[in-house]
């Protein structure tokens, strides 16, 4: 009886884990079919560079949504270690945004504050310290983080080659580590987790300066991408990150999220934005069709739970 009532949970197991792909596979064959020029060997190089810069600060918020946690200040966290890469050097650029993580983390484990209300803050005050630093202006990048943005050889972006080192990287954290195991168990039951012998205080700081670590690390991609570093950069970014997140199959309400659920989420609003700029809809348009693919996500995640 107890295998017959497991494969039949099987289907439903299966379609819950790779629903995510087999939406990503379905969108690009229906845009294959309306636009033959999307399936070309460029365009696809294409979608995963321009996939990269999200996929990264993706990662680094799978494991703040896996520990039940959110945080709205990765974009702005991109933009200051940006700048900071910009004007001083590419790692000084890293360590700002695990510094920002830090102080995230120490607000909401140490201050109580919600992870909302703490990390909309560092929202703010990120992206007025690159303000500050950058004095309103755009600034030149120097070749290391130049270097991040660019082709290793024709057809072989750096970006695209980043973006899977950091994938490999998430995976490994949550599947491997016991850093990983307790971000399972904070995200599925915090004060079970307590009672478990877990130090939530001291795994929170850990899990938002790795969410701000990877933000950094974004940040510097997209500037050498660009090969300059703005005061307004990746702005709205941190709602991408958290929709590739949600579309990959993670939970909001914390305990449930795979590395390979957000690759899959970044490369559906990749192609769903290279697909409509294929097919030359409006950018207004664009974003409406964006909006209602969060949604429906969100829906089908809020399904699931129930």
């Amino acid at each position: 009886m107890t295998t017959i009532s497991s494969n039949r949970r099987t289907p439903q197991k299966f379609i819950a884990e790779n629903g995510a792909l087999a939406g990503l596979l379905l969108l690009a064959l229906v845009i294959a079919i309306m636009q033959p020029t999307f399936l070309s060997a460029q365009n696809l190089v294409n979608v995963g560079v321009q996939a990269a810069v999200i996929a990264i600060m993706a990662f680094g918020m799978t494991f703040v949504v896996v520990a039940g946690g959110i945080d709205l200040s990765v974009g702005s966290i991109a933009a200051l270690a940006a700048m900071v890469g910009a004007l001083t050097a590419g790692p000084v650029g890293l360590v700002v945004g695990a510094l920002c993580g830090l102080v995230n983390g120490a607000l909401i484990s140490y201050g109580k504050l919600p992870p909302f209300i703490a990390t909309l803050a560092m929202l703010s005050v990120a992206r007025g310290l690159t303000l500050v630093i950058s004095e309103g202006q755009p600034h030149e990048t120097d070749a290391v983080v130049t270097f991040l943005g660019s082709n290793l050889a024709p057809m072989v972006p750096l970006p695209l080659l980043l973006m899977l080192l950091f994938f490999g990287i998430t995976g490994l954290i949550l599947t491997r580590t016991n850093l990983g195991r307790r971000m399972y168990a904070i995200g599925g039951n915090e004060e079970a987790a307590k009672l478990s012998g877990i130090d939530v205080r001291k795994q929170k700081l850990w899990i938002y300066a790795l969410s701000g670590l990877f933000a950094a690390a974004a940040g510097l991609v997209l500037a050498g991408r660009l090969g300059s570093a703005g005061p307004q950069a990746a702005t709205g970014y941190e709602l991408d990150a958290i929709a590739a997140v949600v579309i990959g199959g993670a939970s909001l309400s914390g305990g449930v999220g795979r590395a390979t659920g957000t690759l899959v989420g970044a490369l559906v609003l990749a192609v769903l934005r290279n697909g409509l700029n294929l097919l030359q809809v409006p950018p207004f348009w664009q974003q409406v069709v964006i909006g209602a693919v969060i949604a429906l996500a969100a829906l089908l995640d809020s399904l699931r739970r129930r």
